[in-house]
């Protein structure tokens, strides 16, 4: 049985088709029998034609049997749906969560048109009476004209320039007969006017009077309003855009080498009638390329589409269909949507927000919003400086931060003026990977709020193995469970990290593979207890070395979701994005440069189709606003934790190798009282009190020997740098790592 599915005609080269055929039924045999359809053929009608899936229908089906022919382009005609899906009842505008902000923005757009005429209303004023003095001048004229008969003396000179004295006498006796007829109709005219307006003006009411004086004003004014000229001026410019019809897409198409019009299998086909945007910002179609080409092929000649189209690139959007590989829909925008700011971000109301809840992360390229998920992924964030990367990763810890339930630990690698507002609600906060006026110890603060995150994934996963299924479903954390004060530590911690880079090339290679480490461990095993990442970098590859540089690339691949704004080449978009996002034509290097464009990325990983995004903003003192809502919030539930409710930070363990070396610095050895002194100086918190004996013990105990070390021309016993690393290699092959 052969399968038929509902098709909308394809308006190929309409004007020919109109100049083969002039009416719109179709051709049949002496017996009614439609005559078999060529490609291209169709024509407009006033029903629905199908087309059958199967072209060869036995050896008895003519070709083109079973196609039956439908209108195309015609006003009023709906537009198509996916299969399955309902029109609303009720526009979408007008349904109840929208109702608001539609009636807002009328009102909004009607209060700005009557404040702007309002002002000009003076103006308008003198206008209308030059424009009406000018439209009675002109009716007068126009009347005295009309009385003198025009063209007369044209009439009268022929005659006389051919000596034909009986025609001139007869037009001249024409003339005159008509000019005393017309002259009577004007004078009767005048003389009812002088009886009448004296006595309307006293016998009719006052509002008759002036609703009559306006209005005849008004109509001379329109009279003699100069061409090209209005009386008001215009408060809302309408948009001005290049209107797409058919013919202008199959020219680009084709200019592109996406088939041949000359030939009937390599034809470009529609698979839905040309149509306005539901945002009303642009024309989309849905389009059939010839059979063997494909999405990938459309992909690759974007450009020269936006060539044919006679736009820019980035007002072409292309978009795959599930239903065929050769189908795919065709989005031209009126104007560069990438250009146009998304505006301010709505969380300065500074109301609470939930963390399980997406975040209003921006405007895709139609103007819908973009919303980011969070829960159970990691975001990545990379770009080149001053592209809007640290912006739009505030914009997300924003959102975390109005959650009160919530725990921040952030790590601002590039010390930047950017987080310091975070210490208002951070439980930790770390600046810089040296000691400056903002943190004298920031690498050893990072690697205790690492460990205390690591703690805290253990003991949450302790306490999620202990809950019943019906509480803990999936034995995963909830929303309900993180918020639960039965549970004070099954809280959600979002870990955001500032030039992440940073930390993995450190002078200290030690300390990078430290990092390197905790964080690899971090990002894979703390999502399923609620532990999420937020990362941004400039620099997403080429860091480290041997361990270091293969958990590096371990901890930026394993990035769920991907924003990549401008970058500066390439290799760093394919870093950022990933290779399979180049693939499939996401390259954040081609991304437009200029201020207006700041803000401007693909999100990759939070939906099938990637959307380009225009982010949401807030400025510094955007942040600091909502901020100083979200530390009110917590003081109120009294859920305020760590720096920002006062404590200090504290390493919950310590590394007596590592921290040795990294108190050693440059040094290639030194005594054991120099090592103990900087110890207690540098990381009092562990160290405070510590004497050389009890440095030089536990070093032996963990295989480093005590050499004599030569130092300022003083032999005493000491360490050397080479046998601490030697001694943290052997023991970090013992454990695996």
């Amino acid at each position: 049985m052969t399968e038929t599915i509902e098709h909308v005609a394809d308006p190929i080269d309409l004007d020919a088709r109109r100049a083969r055929r002039d009416d719109a039924t179709p051709a049949s045999d002496s017996a009614g029998t439609p005559m078999p359809l060529s490609a291209g053929e169709v024509e407009r009608m006033d029903t629905a034609y199908e087309v059958a899936l199967d072209e060869d229908q036995g050896d008895d089906a003519a070709p083109g049997a079973g196609k039956v022919l439908v209108p195309v382009d015609r006003p009023g005609l709906a537009v198509p749906v996916a299969e399955g899906e309902r029109q609303p009842i009720i526009p979408v505008h007008l349904l109840p969560g929208n109702l608001r902000g539609t009636i807002t923005k009328a009102l909004a757009r009607s209060g700005h048109v009557a404040a702007f005429h309002a002002v000009r209303s003076p103006w308008y004023g003198l206008k209308l009476a030059w424009f009406a003095g000018r439209g009675f001048t002109r009716l007068v004229r126009t009347q005295v004209r009309w009385w003198w008969v025009p063209g007369a003396e044209t009439l009268h000179q022929k005659a006389a320039d051919e000596k034909a004295y009986k025609e001139w006498s007869q037009i001249h006796r024409q003339v005159k007969a008509t000019r005393a007829w017309r002259g009577g109709v004007l004078a009767a005219q005048n003389i009812g006017l002088a009886i009448s307006a004296p006595l309307a003006l006293n016998m009719a009411p006052s509002a008759a009077v002036a609703a009559a004086g306006a209005g005849a004003v008004a109509a001379l004014a329109h009279y003699g309003r100069p061409a090209g000229q209005t009386l008001v001026g215009t408060a809302v410019v309408a948009p001005r855009f290049r209107k797409l019809n058919s013919d202008i897409v199959l020219r680009a198409y084709y200019a592109a080498g996406l088939g041949n019009p000359d030939k009937t299998d390599k034809q470009v086909n529609f698979g839905s009638t040309m149509s306005r945007d539901t945002s009303n910002t642009g024309t989309e179609v849905v389009i059939d390329l010839p059979w063997g080409l494909g999405w990938s092929d459309a992909l690759k000649a974007r450009e020269k589409i936006a060539s044919g189209l006679d736009v820019h690139e980035r007002q072409v959007f292309l978009s795959p269909d599930d239903s065929s590989s050769r189908r795919h829909k065709l989005f031209v925008a009126d104007v560069d949507p990438l250009g146009i700011p998304a505006g301010r971000t709505d969380m300065l109301d500074g109301k609470r927000r939930s963390i399980w809840n997406p975040v209003r992360f921006g405007l895709d390229e139609r103007g819908n919003t973009v919303w980011l998920s969070l829960p159970w992924f990691s975001l990545l964030v990379g770009a080149q400086p001053r592209k809007g990367k640290t912006f739009s990763a505030r914009l997300v810890a924003l959102h975390a931060a109005l959650d009160p339930h919530v725990k921040l630990i952030i790590a601002d690698g590039k010390n930047s003026p950017d987080w310091l507002a975070f210490r208002k609600i951070a439980h930790r906060i770390i600046f810089g990977e040296v000691p400056n006026i903002n943190d004298p110890d920031p690498i050893g603060h990072l690697l205790a709020a690492l460990d205390e995150i690591i703690t805290h994934i253990n003991t949450v996963n302790e306490i999620l193995t202990g809950l019943d299924p019906e509480v803990c479903p999936d034995g995963k954390l909830t929303e309900d469970l993180a918020r639960d004060p039965r549970y004070p530590d099954l809280r959600v911690w979002i870990l955001i990290i500032e030039e992440f880079q940073k930390y993995f090339e450190t002078e200290d290679q030690e300390i990078n593979k430290q990092i390197a480490r905790k964080l690899s461990l971090i990002q894979a095993v703390g999502p399923s207890a609620g532990v999420w990442l937020i990362s941004a970098s400039q620099k997403p590859s080429g860091v480290g070395a041997g361990d270091v540089a293969r958990l590096f690339n371990r901890f930026r691949d394993n990035h769920t979701l991907r924003f990549a704004l401008r970058c500066g080449n390439r290799d760093v978009s394919m870093a950022v994005l990933g290779g399979d996002a180049y693939q499939e034509g996401f390259d954040a290097s081609t991304l437009p440069l200029g201020d207006k464009f700041r803000g401007v990325g693909y999100l990759y990983g939070a939906d099938d189709n990637p959307p380009t995004v225009r982010t949401y903003l807030a400025d510094a003192k955007d942040a600091d606003h909502i901020l100083t809502a979200a530390r009110k919030t917590r003081e109120a539930l009294n859920l305020l934790t760590g720096e920002a409710a006062g404590e200090q930070i504290e390493r919950t363990s310590r590394d007596v190798l590592a921290d040795i070396l990294t108190v050693m610095g440059a040094d290639t050895a030194a005594h054991w009282e120099a090592i103990a002194g900087r110890l207690a100086a540098q990381m009092p918190e562990q160290y405070d009190g510590t004497t050389p004996d009890a440095i030089s013990a536990q070093a032996r105990a963990l295989k480093v020997p005590s050499r004599d070390v030569k130092r300022d021309g003083v032999n005493r016993k000491g360490a050397r740098a080479d046998d601490i690393r030697a001694a943290i290699d052997r023991r970090n092959n013992i454990n695996g790592t």
